[in-house]
């Protein structure tokens, strides 16, 4: 045991338990059991891709997530957002992320269709990022860029300082990110198919916005990667 972990020993943010971040009674809590919806409309897909009759030109092509945002997944990912000395819970976090990911068969086959996929975290807006100090949208794409072997790339930033998203209706939330992200034009994009990753997915207003954005932009698919969906 390491003096950090005696002088700031570990315990279960769901229940407080000392000697991990998540214990075995509340990780049982967890589940990969997730329902495939339409980010546009909403309604069941087949393994959560856009119904042809949602999609459009700018349109998101699919979204993936690992995890539904229960009670104890809302607790880990507020103390990873919110408790900068958690930022490790990364670990367990990218690990339950990408094990949720491996069993969906849509991610899977995105994955199979094509050797160009690259990792876009959603940005926070610079007040925030530099209050925060970290990204944790871009820690996860990073830890998953590693296990898949696939790059990840700021391409986007955000322009607009939003007020929060919960507690909004659907059209709030829409009128509320519009315009908010941008591309960076000194980076390196590519024609190529983007995976954007984010914490949650309530709506799916953020990640439709910053679809809009990318595909106006150049790139040919982009799909949504989260770790919960609420």
């Amino acid at each position: 045991m390491g003096i950090l972990d005696l002088l700031f020993p570990k315990k279960c943010v769901a229940c407080k338990k000392f000697g991990a971040y998540i214990c075995d009674k509340c990780f049982s809590y967890l589940s990969f059991d997730i329902k495939s919806l339409c980010l546009v409309c909403n309604r069941p897909s087949v393994n959560g891709l856009t119904h042809p009759g949602c999609s459009g030109k700018y349109t998101v092509d699919g979204c993936f997530s690992a995890l539904p945002y229960n009670k104890t997944a809302k607790k880990l990912i507020f103390s990873f957002k919110y408790k900068p000395y958690l930022t490790d819970l990364s670990k367990v976090l990218s690990d339950l992320f990408y094990e949720g990911l491996i069993q969906n068969e849509g991610f899977n086959r995105e994955l199979q269709n094509s050797n160009s996929w690259f990792f876009v975290p959603i940005p926070l807006y610079s007040s925030k990022l530099k209050k925060r100090g970290y990204n944790q949208a871009e820690i996860l794409a990073k830890e998953l860029g590693k296990r898949l072997n696939l790059e990840t790339q700021n391409l986007l930033k955000r322009v607009k300082n939003t007020k929060t998203q919960v507690g909004l209706k659907v059209e709030e939330r829409k009128t509320n990110i519009k315009g908010a992200f941008s591309i960076i034009h000194n980076s390196k994009f590519i024609i190529q198919n983007v995976m954007l990753v984010d914490d949650v997915v309530t709506t799916g207003s953020t990640l439709l916005e910053c679809a809009n954005v990318l595909k106006r932009n150049g790139a040919k698919r982009v799909i949504g990667l989260t770790l919960a969906r609420d």
